[in-house]
């Protein structure tokens, strides 16, 4: 029987690569990469461009994904740093924050292997709709602040610790639904979507929202849904996964990255003028009763139910954070630890005081883990949807076991 908490669409099995500034530095003296003057590659089909757009993203700070064309690239290029197989994947790493906090879940799979049946924790159920075995390995790539990286034309340092994700991955591209997925949120309380972004073609998208919105129909009334957005493969179809989603989901939910690319500019992540101008215009084109923005800073909510959704956020924050700072090692007791005696940001503070007199806004600010001299990087946003998936799946047992009381 799947549990209350159906989390979709597509796992992964990462490879989490050795951070090692000389291996790098090494590699693009190899691909003859003197400087970043020419532009971030569109295209990832060989070693030289993954290097290039790695450097690229690593001189901004950014994080990203970007699809690689060929498997042996992802392969050979590990094999250069040495790394570590895990699970990833947003409702993977979702449910591992959620098991972690104690709460059971059933993941939608399209690929499986002996690697995700070993590391799925016990209280994790699967759906699959995959009809064979087959390893689509994700490049993970954590890079810590103040790292430096020399070129043969100059020096170029992170401004701070950021992930970057390359997958080569055609279940996920395909992302086909399992036929038990109707029945499983027949009986669910919250149900995660995600995973659209690996989708390749119009055509592919298309026919899976109708098939989603066809499953969504089999939500129980009171059951929450969850869209949580992500950098698109084919940044055009972003739009279009939105528009088709938005009017049925609960909580549409990014991050700064995310937000900054759908309103194509920055946002001064500091300036709470800034932040509410920028959560407002896209709320503009995202009609759904929440949207939910999680930064390094802080999460917001904004909408007509926001002032509702402070628990939610501080359950995403603590996980979240103590990932941050813990790593796989993350749990209850340090998310509970964190929460109680963690120094806040005073960016993200600063942020909250100026917009928690609003009703359509609430803003829990993030901790302060300067002080971390290794953290995690990758998988932040999936264990803060975790958090908060965690926190509304503890919401409807209570609602549960009142309405019991009371009958």
């Amino acid at each position: 029987m799947a549990k209350e908490a159906i989390l979709g669409l597509g796992g992964t099995i990462d490879y989490e690569l050795n951070w090692n500034a000389a291996a790098l530095e090494s590699l693009a003296a190899e691909f003859d990469i003197a400087n970043l003057d020419s532009a971030m590659p569109q295209t990832i089909d060989s070693e030289r461009s993954l290097v290039l757009s790695m450097l690229h993203h690593f001189r901004a700070g950014s994080g990203s994904e970007h699809f690689v064309e060929s498997t042996d690239v992802i392969e050979k290029f590990a094999t250069r740093f040495g790394y570590r197989v895990t699970l990833g994947g947003t409702p993977v790493r979702a449910a591992l924050a959620m098991s972690a906090l104690g709460i059971g879940s059933t993941v939608h799979l399209v690929s499986i292997d002996d690697d995700v049946r070993r590391l799925l924790p016990a209280d994790v159920d699967y759906l699959c709709s995959a009809e064979h075995d087959s390893t689509d390995p994700h490049l993970i790539v954590q890079y810590p602040a103040r790292a430096r990286i020399r070129l043969a034309g100059g020096e170029i340092t992170s401004p701070g610790p950021n992930r970057l994700i390359y997958p080569c991955d055609r279940p996920n591209a395909e992302l086909v639904l399992s036929e038990r997925l109707p029945e499983a949120l027949s009986t669910a309380s919250v149900f995660l979507i995600s995973g659209m972004n690996s989708i390749q073609h119009h055509a592919t998208l298309e026919a899976r929202l109708e098939q989603l919105r066809a499953a969504l129909r089999r939500l129980p009334r009171d059951a929450v849904t969850v869209y949580e957005d992500a950098g698109f493969h084919v940044p055009e179809l972003s739009q279009v996964a939105r528009a088709a989603l938005a009017p049925h989901v609960d909580i549409y939910s990014l991050n700064e990255d995310e937000l900054m690319g759908e309103l194509a500019c920055r946002v001064d992540l500091l300036d709470p003028g800034g932040v509410s101008t920028a959560v407002r215009e896209l709320a503009v084109h995202v009609p759904t009763p929440t949207i939910i923005l999680h930064t390094r800073h802080f999460a917001l909510a904004h909408g007509q139910s926001a002032h509702r959704m402070g628990p939610i956020l501080a359950s995403g924050i603590a996980i979240s954070g103590a990932r941050f700072a813990f790593g796989d090692a993350a749990g209850r007791e340090e998310a509970e630890l964190l929460d109680r005696t963690g120094r806040r940001s005073r960016a993200g503070q600063a942020v909250a005081n100026a917009l928690n007199g609003r009703r359509d806004f609430c803003v829990v600010p993030a901790f302060d883990l300067q002080d971390i001299t290794t953290p995690t990087t990758i998988g932040l946003g999936d264990s803060f949807v975790g958090g908060a998936i965690a926190a509304i799946v503890r919401n409807a047992r209570q609602r549960k076991k009142v309405s019991a009381s009371e009958a």
